[in-house]
């Protein structure tokens, strides 16, 4: 059961104040974990950590993980448990404009947080959050498998690559016996939407700040095409490694995919359409013509056959009930300002759960 593999266990999270380490802190806390976060701020406002008031259920520190000396103290005084590094600069636009900043908070962020684990002599799982946009993008049609080449066009899917290089020589270099006490897993995912998310440049959140005050959004792309996922899906799948690594050494040092099911590919345009089933006053303006000068992938998909194998994982959600979940996060947000969304986000979570146990998705026992 999940409660008996985090209950009473302290989970570290880095990046426990974005969009998904904020879920992924109410989640585990729901299990029995002893949360403790490590982020550098809370990157939004509003946010999810902020609309669900995470701060008052756990710990929390405010460290740049670039801050090797101050990630090592606080690796060393916890001694968790779990770890899940989910820390990172994760904006492909913003890469273009701050590329150091992406790549030693993504690269030399996820050595530190390896790095303060070396010396370890207690068992700990780590899952190393990563992204969909490591994989050096052609375009295909087709999925991108785990042994397909890594790479990338754009600053941050650079990042991306150099973090994934980083891990697998840590892995190698330090932690490759097999009666290792560290076990380190790496995930892949990307374009996923759900209630808490304002980063900039996202479309989800560009589209719900806009309607919010009655506004017209701007669309740069909307013949994109995205496997869309909700937040939990991914975050189940991570759940699911941590499971796995806790109980069997198996597939340490191994990467997975964690992505929507073949059939959850849809146009951008379609995505707001889907939306505005859920939203009043939906306006938008198609801004495609507009020459934005930078880079941006029109598809990146992914073969997660790897994950079904290994962790008995598969997404629970279809392209319906995902845009029905994100958008009636928002709804209650903005209809209920002031008060806190953690009950809300905890019932999404627990219709997860229950929907993933009446489709007969066991990738682990929900308890």
């Amino acid at each position: 059961m999940l409660n008996d593999i985090f209950k009473n266990k302290k989970v570290l999270i880095t990046g426990h104040t974005g969009f998904k380490g904020s879920w992924l802190s109410i989640w585990l806390t729901s299990l029995g974990a002893k949360v403790v976060g490590l982020s550098f701020d809370t990157p939004t406002s509003p946010s999810n950590f902020e609309a669900s008031k995470i701060k008052e259920f756990i710990k929390d520190y405010q460290v740049d993980v670039r801050n090797s000396d101050a990630v090592n103290k606080i690796v060393n005084e916890e001694q968790p448990d779990f770890c899940f590094h989910m820390a990172a600069q994760a904006l492909v636009r913003e890469s273009y404009h701050n590329p150091l900043n992406t790549i030693t908070t993504n690269a030399i962020g996820s050595a530190n947080i390896l790095d303060a684990f070396k010396g370890f002599d207690k068992k700990v799982v780590i899952v190393m959050i990563t992204s969909d946009k490591a994989y050096d993008n052609v375009e295909w049609s087709w999925g991108y498998r785990e042994i397909d080449r890594l790479g990338g066009k754009d600053p941050y899917s650079a990042s991306k690559g150099m973090a994934e290089l980083v891990i697998k020589s840590y892995v190698s270099s330090f932690f490759s016996n097999n009666d290792s006490d560290i076990r380190v897993g790496i995930t892949r995912a990307g374009n996923v939407i759900g209630g808490g998310d304002w980063a900039t440049d996202r479309i989800v959140p560009d589209c719900i700040k806009a309607w919010s005050k009655n506004k017209i959004v701007d669309i740069r792309n909307p013949h994109s095409t995205r496997p869309w996922q909700h937040v939990l899906e991914p975050l189940s799948g991570y759940i699911a490694l941590a499971t796995n690594l806790a109980q069997t050494n198996q597939n340490h040092g191994e990467a997975y995919n964690f992505g929507p099911s073949a059939n959850q590919d849809y146009p951008v345009a379609e995505l707001i359409k889907e939306i505005s089933k859920h939203w009043d006053k939906v306006k938008w303006n198609d801004d495609s013509k507009q020459n934005h000068n930078l880079h941006e992938a029109g598809l990146l998909k992914l073969n997660c056959d790897k994950a079904l194998f290994d962790l008995n994982w598969k997404p629970t959600l279809d392209f319906k009930e995902t845009v029905e979940m994100t958008a009636e996060w928002y709804r209650n947000y903005y209809e209920r300002p002031n008060q806190s969304m953690h009950d809300f986000t905890l019932n999404q979570i627990s219709q997860y759960q229950i929907k993933a146990k009446d489709r007969n998705i066991l990738w682990a026992d929900y308890g």
